[in-house]
């Protein structure tokens, strides 16, 4: 369509007041749209957020792949170094993600350092967030000239038991930072006067008290999902906090504490400066009886089998849906469910006892991690 700002001042002198009402018009759309859509400013970037679903598309091979080598980022737990631990096959890192409308910017790390510098990036969940943080910090390190100025802030080690981890790239006034948060409410200990079979509490009504922590931020990406679940909740002994009774459905409780979340989120964040997203249940490949068997395969799936559908997903949708704040969901739920290749496997923290919930780094994060750049290093359209 033809730009016809050129001709805004052209012609009489004499202006019609309806000339007035359009302008203040325009002017209260844009406000209005900032304020519902914020931007994140960056340095030298002008793109605009995609404009086709991201999430709809499959896996190609791609031999430039893989983004980093993991045994040279220090902030790749050796857990998830499946190479390093002893898996012989290369080929789970050679996947890109491919829309099937659009394609996903190519990473480029001198620009996504440069479009973040003095930023605070946070990343907050269970251990599929830690794992996407190691993945974002490995990616950008690969476009720092000098590494050691890349540095946990309290020098701690990256391990699975520690709450907070913190990396600052000095060079670019940078820090990405991790707060372990695994159902974002509140856990508590036994009440008292409580059944024997109760350990502990999950108060659903309450956000996670190292909130205050998350709020200066600029980018702020959350998950929640692989905790909620019977192995984990009801077998050791959970109580819903929350005047409910014992035995309350886990989605109906998940439900509840990411109602909890939402309301935090559109009561306290900052929305001309923070953007936020929602990662969504990351697919696992559970199999056999019980679902307790570990089989990796050494190419992604052909069919998705199922595994791109769940509870958590579809209550995450719908919450957001109904949030004040713009909260962008990263939908990777049918991303992963092709990707039987993907997972740790048996090359992880206990080789006896194989992992089908974790991904091997690199791998399947890094295609998370090029999507969220692509909406963080964009400027939201205004028109």
């Amino acid at each position: 369509m033809k730009d016809q700002r050129s001709n805004c001042f052209s012609g009489s002198p004499s202006v019609n007041p309806f000339f007035f009402f359009v302008v203040a018009a325009a002017f209260a759309y844009v406000l209005i749209v900032y304020d519902c859509h914020p931007a994140l400013v960056v340095t030298g970037v002008t793109k605009s957020e995609p404009s086709c679903d991201l999430f709809r598309g499959n896996w190609v091979r791609n031999e430039s792949y893989p983004l980093y080598n993991a045994s040279r980022c220090p902030f790749a737990e050796q857990g998830f170094n499946c190479l390093a631990n002893g898996r012989n096959d290369t080929d789970y890192m050679k996947y890109q993600w491919k829309p099937e409308e659009c394609d996903v910017p190519r990473f480029d790390p001198k620009e996504a350092l440069e479009g973040l510098r003095g930023k605070r990036v946070v990343f907050v969940g269970d251990s599929l967030s830690r794992t996407q943080w190691e993945s974002f910090i490995c990616m950008l390190i690969t476009g720092v000239d000098d590494q050691k100025s890349v540095y946990e802030i309290n020098r701690n080690g990256i391990t699975r038991q520690i709450r907070f981890l913190g990396v600052r790239f000095a060079s670019f006034d940078l820090q990405v930072d991790f707060y372990r948060s695994v159902f974002l409410v509140m856990p508590g200990s036994r009440p008292r006067g409580a059944p024997k079979r109760v350990t502990w509490t999950l108060r659903l009504d309450e956000i996670d008290d190292i909130n205050k922590k998350w709020i200066d931020s600029d980018v702020l990406v959350f998950n929640s999902g692989h905790w909620w679940c019977h192995e984990k909740l009801s077998r050791a002994g959970l109580y819903f906090n929350n005047s409910m009774q014992l035995g309350m459905p886990i989605p109906s409780a998940f439900r509840r504490g990411l109602e909890t979340w939402a309301s935090w989120v559109d009561a306290n964040v900052n929305k001309t400066r923070t953007r936020v997203f929602f990662r969504t249940f990351e697919s696992t490949h559970w199999s056999g009886v019980g679902g307790r068997s570990c089989e990796i395969t050494l190419l992604p799936s052909k069919e998705m089998g199922g595994r791109d559908k769940s509870f958590v997903t579809d209550t995450v949708l719908d919450v957001l849906e109904k949030m004040k704040t713009r909260v962008i969901p990263l939908r990777v739920t049918p991303m992963g469910a092709y990707r039987s290749d993907g997972h740790a496997g048996r090359w992880s923290y206990e080789p006896a006892v194989p992992d089908c919930t974790h991904w091997c780094l690199p791998g399947v994060p890094e295609a998370w991690n090029e999507i969220l750049f692509s909406f963080i290093l964009s400027k939201t359209k205004t028109s």
